[in-house]
């Protein structure tokens, strides 16, 4: 068994294909209108699906905004240097909500940034050794 993709409803699809793509510089792997349901389906990701777990970007037409809620948490995305990320998303027209650095309480360096619909996403700097 293995993941296959996490869900995220979005309000304005082209702002959040924006955001994965150029922002963060995911793909966009495969996007589908399904006329009847009233929908779009959208997959994003470093990697093709059959390699990596990737984003489905939800779209219903008729809805321009969710209630994130209080259980959702963050998407978790390894890089090289969180510092230089942080500064990509800036320079790109993202938002950082945590500039980078140790994490409270250890040493691993992290840092947040939000997408169009408020969905917070963790930097974490990948250790090396």
């Amino acid at each position: 068994m293995r993941i296959l993709h996490t869900m995220l409803r979005v309000g304005n699809l082209d702002q959040s294909l924006i955001f994965y793509t150029d922002v963060l510089g995911m793909r966009l792997l495969r996007r589908q209108d399904y006329p009847e349901g009233k929908f779009t389906l959208a997959f994003v990701g470093y990697q093709d699906e059959a390699k990596a777990a990737v984003l489905e970007l939800t779209y219903n037409w008729d809805v321009a905004k969710y209630e994130l809620g209080s259980g959702y948490g963050h998407l978790a995305i390894e890089v090289d240097d969180a510092y230089r990320a942080c500064e990509m998303v800036k320079q790109r027209g993202g938002k950082v909500v945590r500039e980078a650095g140790p994490m409270k309480h250890g040493s691993t360096v992290i840092a947040f940034v939000e997408d169009p619909d408020g969905y917070k996403i963790e930097f974490i700097q990948h250790k090396a050794g």
